[in-house]
């Protein structure tokens, strides 16, 4: 009997440390994969996918690490902290028109009443509306056939939901590649100016990162990079966007020769493609290293820009107020979504004609 019980626990541990060692490789492989992609190109939107991937991996590893050491304090941490999460989650979603009903209000306050920067508020109240149809049960008026519609409905939402996020976690994963301070030039992007002439603190924020990313370059004992400037003149503007960042910056002390301008340019794209005309012409080759301004927010969807132009520069972010963030995002997130909007619309044209088809079915059944 004795035989048997000691076979028994040694054949049950050998498979535990099978599976741990299952486990263990997945953990590797999953982190050797995202880390080659991400290194390689991390302007690709595949990114946020494997780091998913990536960390599920971990909790899963991590899980079975805690949970097969047999420690009773150590589960129920654990268990207390996925719960915690669990709860934090379930209230953030069910309570998130709280939050952008006050992101709302402080953008309201200091900013423009500009459709874009509205976009909190009608999130906000479009939330609200559905909070209060969920509570007074007004659904359940309806036919079922309708419901089906409904369900098509939160199924596009959720299809949404789903892509910002790996929006999200590419946009925070492009925040730490590494900044080799070995550039040729610094393309600073522009923004709108203020009363048609004037550097907004936005597209100041932009200028003076780029100015101190320079003095970093050169205090390391590289060469001063050059600064192109780059941004057209609006409709509504005096002078072009390229020639106000460029006095900016001559006014805190960089040398008029180390400024180019690109002042054709009319959106983000043209202005990594202008850009890199300007740096050809300038520099005499392909071989040239540059790096891009912009603000921290609008980070990932100019470095997409900047490889649709087979501009090979990633960029580095200015930091944004915090009230200003949640808005700019969302924006962000548009942008990002109509540049493959052929993929998405045919994605969500393919749920909502499922969930119709279902509704007619129990319509007509």
């Amino acid at each position: 009997m004795h035989t048997i019980i000691f076979y028994t626990i040694k054949i049950f541990n050998y498979l535990n440390n099978r599976r741990l060692s299952s486990l263990t490789a997945l953990l590797f492989a999953c982190l050797i994969i995202f880390l080659f992609f991400w290194i390689v190109e991390p302007r690709n939107s595949i990114n946020g996918l494997l780091f998913t991937g990536l960390f599920l991996s971990f909790v899963l590893w991590f899980g079975y690490l805690i949970f097969t050491q047999h420690n009773t304090l150590m589960n129920w941490l654990f268990g207390l902290m996925a719960i915690g999460i669990f709860i934090i989650i379930f209230f953030a979603i069910i309570f998130s028109w709280i939050f952008f009903l006050w992101n709302a209000y402080f953008v309201w306050k200091y900013e423009s009443h500009t459709l874009p920067n509205l976009l909190s508020l009608i999130i906000g109240i479009a939330l609200v509306c559905l909070w209060i149809a969920l509570r007074l049960g007004i659904l359940y008026y309806f036919p079922d056939w309708f419901d089906a519609l409904v369900d098509g409905a939160f199924a596009i939402i959720l299809y949404l939901c789903l892509i910002m996020y790996n929006f999200l976690i590419n946009l925070i994963l492009y925040q730490f590649i590494p900044r080799r301070y070995r550039e040729d030039y610094l393309i600073v992007l522009g923004a709108g100016l203020i009363d048609g002439k004037k550097v907004s603190r936005l597209l100041g924020a932009r200028i003076d990162r780029a100015i101190a990313f320079a003095y970093k370059q050169y205090d390391k004992g590289r060469k001063f990079p050059k600064f192109i400037m780059s941004g057209g003149k609006g409709s509504d503007e005096q002078i072009s966007e390229a020639q106000a960042m460029k006095d900016y910056a001559i006014k805190r002390g960089i040398p008029q020769e180390n400024i180019l301008l690109e002042d054709q340019s009319r959106n983000t794209y043209e202005n990594m493609l202008l850009s890199k005309e300007v740096a050809l012409k300038n520099y005499g080759s392909k071989k040239f290293k540059a790096k891009f301004f912009t603000n921290n927010y609008h980070l990932f969807r100019a470095a997409l820009y900047a490889k649709k132009a087979h501009l090979h520069a990633n960029g580095v972010g200015s930091t944004t107020r915090l009230y200003y963030l949640p808005n700019a995002t969302i924006r962000e997130f548009a942008g990002v979504f109509m540049m493959r909007k052929k993929r998405h619309f045919f994605i969500i044209a393919i749920i909502a004609i499922i969930f119709i088809l279902r509704a007619l079915a129990i319509g007509l059944g």
